[in-house]
């Protein structure tokens, strides 16, 4: 092969790629067992990346959800204290002022008790897809949480009472703090 030109046909060096002796893809050797996994990588990451948009879109329909019970809870008791500083006032005033307060919250007035000076009030907030509920009650301190039951919804005022309350303590679910 005095004459063969090099690069030319049936050039051995040629035909493995022109690479000193490997294809374009190199060997079987030098690749390992790896050559199967060519772009694993990329298939994984794709996959982590997917899961972790899962795990923050989770918490962030939880953080919605206990904003939303907070909201709730803040306005469920101002309504009640607004309630239980009319209460002496009438069951109308008093929860219409609980209605009053609990709109500016961004609230809705579910339901609304008045016993003696005693409030119970039931909100509702509506935020996203979330609409949780919370009932706060209000009244002075030494009246203590109302009888077992639901209060009644009859006439507030008693004459053995004084006029004002002396000072508004909030209560929720009944259990005083």
């Amino acid at each position: 092969m005095a004459g063969a030109v090099r690069g030319g046909r049936g050039d051995p060096e040629r035909d493995r790629g022109g690479r000193g002796g490997r294809g374009s893809q190199g060997s079987r050797a030098s690749q390992g067992s790896r050559g199967g996994e060519r772009g694993s990588a990329t298939v994984w990451v794709v996959m982590v990346a997917g899961a972790l948009c899962v795990v923050f879109g989770a918490v962030l329909l939880l953080a919605q959800a206990v904003l939303a019970r907070h909201r709730a809870g803040g306005a469920a008791d101002l309504a009640a204290l607004a309630a239980a500083d009319r209460a002496l006032r009438g069951r109308a005033e008093a929860c219409a002022g609980a209605e009053r307060v609990a709109a500016a919250q961004g609230a809705e007035v579910v339901r609304c008790a008045v016993r003696g000076e005693i409030a119970d009030v039931t909100v509702r907030v509506r935020a996203g897809g979330f609409r949780p509920e919370l009932r706060a009650r209000a009244g002075p301190p030494d009246a203590g949480p109302p009888d077992a039951g639901p209060p009644d919804a009859g006439p507030t005022a008693s004459p053995d009472r004084p006029s004002a309350p002396a000072r508004i303590q909030p209560w929720r679910s009944g259990v005083r703090p």
